[in-house]
């Protein structure tokens, strides 16, 4: 049975004694960010992990972080897996509390968590209105509102930037005429996308065929381009998810429409069928992931009394595949 690696070896492979070691799993300030990245990356290499039993007795810390996330909305296993790696990178151990009911019931039950003084710290990816000032000295509380109190898409994720460059590349490509398939108004995702979809094209002198409002379903979709006029092609439909952009595809085939050629079509979220589909889905990827590891990066410096760490930068990504002209993609590269 192979010998369990311990901090001594830690701070041997990272050159700093094992005081130091311990200073970084505790969070505890005067460590260098260059010291303190060394002994993360040696943790990484040698797969240690931490003895949370042990550290908790000398230390009265628990090692343990929760983090609050809506368990019915998509992306919360990529956002989670992303918070995970990087709460354990720190030498704590993440659980997922999953907060149903109306908003005051979750910041009851979140006040309740604070209460049990088990964790160091909780994140909350949904907005939780109430007064969060009963946290006792050895709980953080960071709320990042990623979704709104009914659970929509909210904060960094409403981000619509990249309709923006998908307007700007098919206008390139020579589309002069466009229509955008929009989300239900009473998300702030779907605003957002037609805000952007609306100024790009104000801003390029471009031809719009309107905006077309209707529920997240593909069946939107597919009755938004069966009811065009016969002329409309050739044109640049801007779908405001995947779902809705493949039921636009098969309006367009039902009418004998070439995708592309008659209609160019994009969608959002990138979702596994996007790449698959034929043709496949030029569409937006968001980096759930990158956003889980920074908000934990974020409560940790919370807790610790840094500064808050930079920003991931943008988190969407267009993905240009076939259905707005783009070549196929390689094998193994969907």
């Amino acid at each position: 049975m192979a010998q369990r690696t311990t901090s001594r070896d830690v701070a041997t492979r990272a050159g700093v004694s094992q005081s130091t070691v311990s200073h970084v799993l505790t969070g505890r300030p005067g460590i260098s960010e260059a010291t303190r990245e060394r002994v993360l990356a040696a943790m990484a290499e040698l797969r240690y992990r931490p003895n949370l039993a042990a550290r908790s007795m000398r230390t009265r810390k628990s090692g343990r972080l929760a983090v609050v996330l809506p368990l019915a909305t998509p992306g919360v296993a990529t956002i989670l897996s992303g918070a995970a790696e990087a709460a354990g990178e720190a030498g704590y151990v993440l659980e997922l509390q999953g907060l149903a009911g109306s908003a005051k019931e979750r910041t009851h039950r979140l006040l309740d968590m604070i209460d049990t003084g088990e964790f160091e710290g909780i994140l909350s990816f949904t907005d939780l209105p109430g007064n969060l000032d009963e946290e006792d000295e050895h709980t953080t509380v960071l709320v990042l509102p990623e979704y709104d109190e009914d659970l929509h898409v909210s904060g960094a994720m409403v981000d619509a930037g990249a309709v923006t460059e998908i307007v700007e590349q098919l206008a390139t490509q020579g589309h002069r005429r466009f229509l955008h398939l929009a989300g239900p108004e009473e998300y702030a995702s779907a605003r957002a996308r037609r805000a952007v979809y609306e100024k790009a094209i104000a801003d390029h002198g471009l031809e719009s065929l309107g905006v077309v409002t209707g529920p997240w379903s593909g069946r939107s979709g597919e009755r938004a381009i069966r009811e065009l006029p016969s002329g409309a092609p050739p044109l640049a439909v801007i779908a405001a998810n995947d779902v809705i952009a493949a039921g636009a595809i098969r309006g367009a085939l039902a009418r004998g429409w070439t995708v592309p050629g008659d209609l160019s079509v994009t969608g959002w979220d990138d979702l596994p069928l996007a790449g698959v589909m034929v043709p496949a889905l030029t569409t937006v990827s968001i980096d759930r992931r990158a956003l889980g590891a920074y908000a934990v990066r974020r409560l940790l410096a919370a807790m610790r009394g840094d500064e808050e760490p930079p920003g991931p930068g943008s988190l969407t990504r267009v993905i240009w595949r076939e259905s707005a002209g783009a070549p196929p993609p390689k094998e193994g590269n969907p």
